[in-house]
């Protein structure tokens, strides 16, 4: 079991930046490839970026490519999501997530919540002017 406990959200203006930071506890969290999902009033929950467990692989979605950096330390078992140039549209709550499962066997569904076993509460984001 892994729990997942998400920090950072805020209110902010249009074009300032957030960091977001995930703690994990429980089972090694090295092994575990990690996600952000986000989800907007009204609508469903979506893909924002992966991480595999070594941190060498990291995939975004198209709408925040260039803007929002994911990151790891597995010293501190944590995974962090730098948020840059923000935008009404990033308005959501952000939720952390944990696959227990190597890269290779979520390679080509790192984008769909059912691949990832454990989620965070979640944090919101505010973006306004």
């Amino acid at each position: 079991q892994v729990q997942l406990v998400e920090s950072g959200g805020g209110l902010v203006e249009p074009g300032d930046s957030l960091r977001l930071s995930c703690a994990a506890s429980g089972r090694t969290f090295s092994n575990y490839a990690m996600g952000w999902f986000r989800q907007a009033p009204g609508k469903e929950r979506e893909f924002v970026s992966a991480i595999s467990a070594s941190g060498g692989i990291t995939r975004y979605a198209d709408a925040v490519k260039g803007r929002f950096t994911i990151s790891r330390d597995n010293g501190k078992n944590t995974v962090d999501l730098q948020m840059n140039s923000l935008k009404p549209g990033d308005t959501a709550v952000y939720y952390c997530t944990a696959a227990d499962r190597p890269w290779g066997l979520i390679a080509s569904a790192y984008s769909l919540a059912g691949a990832y076993e454990y989620w965070g509460q979640g944090t919101q984001v505010t973006v306004s002017s």
